[in-house]
């Protein structure tokens, strides 16, 4: 039995909820740990409870920025969607043991598809398709850059032997952006980095090393 702590399952007030950048200056803890989320991924399953509130603070504030606005008009009023994101991510830990991550980012990706196809879900109880601009993509703030990119793809097993090999403070800020996927604003006030530009260049740095780390690990057979 996988157990929650309500505190970090707490959505925020629904005056956040239509301003979903307040929880950057709301929400200034440090990772609860600095493991690959796989790692928590298979902690949580055993029922280890510190992995599942690592999990939940990694996941839940980032996908209820994500889901902003991306509810259709006409679903809004079923349920908040603070409230849909938590639903979806406690299912999801739930089920766990159906979860099969190949790659860096699997596990947001696969917590925002069960997101999306929660709001479908709820835009059929109320009787309506939605209009095709009515489940827009990404937003195209605080893009996710090439390099990091080709991180979110890489395979598991070679990501997590390169990232052992880091400092500590190369291994957070990774960890923060690429499987938190905290914003700039976000990683430079937890930090205690000047700006965003400087977490940034910050990022780029640890995530430099990680690829020279990256090729000299063979490919997974």
């Amino acid at each position: 039995m996988i157990a929650f702590n309500q505190s970090v399952m707490t959505p925020p007030p629904n005056e956040d909820d239509k301003n979903p950048e307040l929880e950057v200056e709301r929400s200034l803890d440090p990772l609860l740990s600095d493991e690959p989320t796989i790692e928590l991924v298979v902690k949580a399953r055993d029922g280890n409870r510190e992995a599942v509130e690592a999990l939940l603070q990694r996941c839940l504030p980032q996908l209820r920025r994500w889901a902003h606005g991306r509810r259709p008009a006409a679903a809004r009023g079923s349920l908040d969607t603070g409230d849909l994101v938590q639903e979806t991510v406690l299912h999801v830990l739930r089920r766990l043991d159906t979860f099969e991550p190949r790659h860096v980012g699997a596990m947001q990706a696969y917590l925002r598809q069960s997101v999306i196809n929660r709001i479908r879900d709820e835009v059929r109880k109320i009787g309506r398709n939605p209009a095709p601009d009515e489940l827009p993509e990404d937003l195209a703030s605080d893009l996710t850059s090439p390099l990091e990119a080709a991180v979110q793809s890489e395979a598991y097993e070679r990501y997590r032997d390169a990232l052992t090999d880091l400092n500590a403070r190369d291994r957070e800020l990774i960890v923060a952006r690429i499987e938190a996927q905290w914003s700039l604003a976000e990683i430079a006030q937890r930090f205690g980095i000047r700006t965003p530009d400087a977490a940034r260049m910050a990022i780029s740095r640890a995530l430099r090393k990680l690829t020279e780390r990256l090729k000299s690990t063979p490919p997974t057979q």
